[in-house]
């Protein structure tokens, strides 16, 4: 079959892109970048293949870890009357544990993002991260309630600004509030496409729970891949440069 010499080279482009290391740090902050929403949404379903049983396990873990918490801070507040402290110490720990445990959820559509290999464990490897991440999710709560006080708008758009936050700590190795900003810096320059990918994402999402929630074992990895394909394409993943 003869080759159109006028073709132009976009599609060979398109297809790389779901093995690229994506953009850099400077191009995301910059806006040196741009994505389509059907695009998106179609890469993170195919990438639900190979994933699914990993992320399943490392949910499970999840919610035994929050629910054994919330079980253990019960009984003592039914033994105890300083209810206001424990309730404060419940949220200490729930942030020191679980925000670290979260990342590593993020960390696995990342890393799938770019065909990089993902494992149970990958759930456990991110603790050492624990005080910039505990320091952004408590900024990013504080500006995004803030922001939602000062007549709701300002909240919707730092809460989509600062989705990227988490995973730009551990790997870029960013600090907390340079983390906050590279995130809010990026996804500003397609603030309204990254709501609408999420939207739509939700969307699909809640959909997948009418049937007895069956549809989750596909929709609740590709919105963790979602995640991670947007933040390749905005900063990319140093690790899969190595190999490039």
């Amino acid at each position: 079959m003869a080759v159109n010499p006028y073709q132009p080279p976009a599609t060979e482009i398109h297809e790389k892109v779901g093995t690229s290391a994506g953009g850099t740090l400077q191009d995301g902050i910059e806006g040196n970048y741009d994505f389509s929403i059907t695009d998106v949404l179609k890469e993170a379903w195919q990438k639900t293949d190979g994933i699914k049983g990993t992320f399943f396990a490392v949910g499970i873990v999840f919610i035994l870890i929050t629910v054994g918490i919330s079980l253990i801070f019960t009984v003592i507040s039914g033994m105890s009357e300083g209810t206001f402290l424990i309730g404060l110490l419940q949220q200490l720990i729930f942030m020191v544990i679980v925000y670290p445990f979260l990342v590593g959820i993020m960390m696995i559509g990342v890393r799938r993002s770019v065909e990089l290999p993902v494992s149970f464990s990958m759930a456990f490897g991110y603790f050492g991260y624990t005080i910039p991440i505990i320091i952004a999710a408590f900024l990013m709560s504080v500006l995004t309630i803030i922001g939602t006080l000062l007549l709701i708008i300002p909240g919707i758009y730092l809460s989509v600004a600062y989705l990227l936050t988490l995973p730009l700590i551990v790997e870029k190795n960013l600090g907390a509030w340079r983390a906050m900003e590279a995130s809010r810096k990026a996804i500003t320059h397609h603030w309204f496409k990254v709501f609408f990918t999420y939207f739509i994402m939700g969307i699909i999402y809640i959909i997948s729970i009418i049937p007895l929630g069956i549809g989750l074992i596909w929709t609740a990895p590709m919105m963790v891949n979602v995640g991670g394909i947007l933040y390749r394409i905005m900063f990319g993943v140093e690790e899969a440069r190595i190999g490039q």
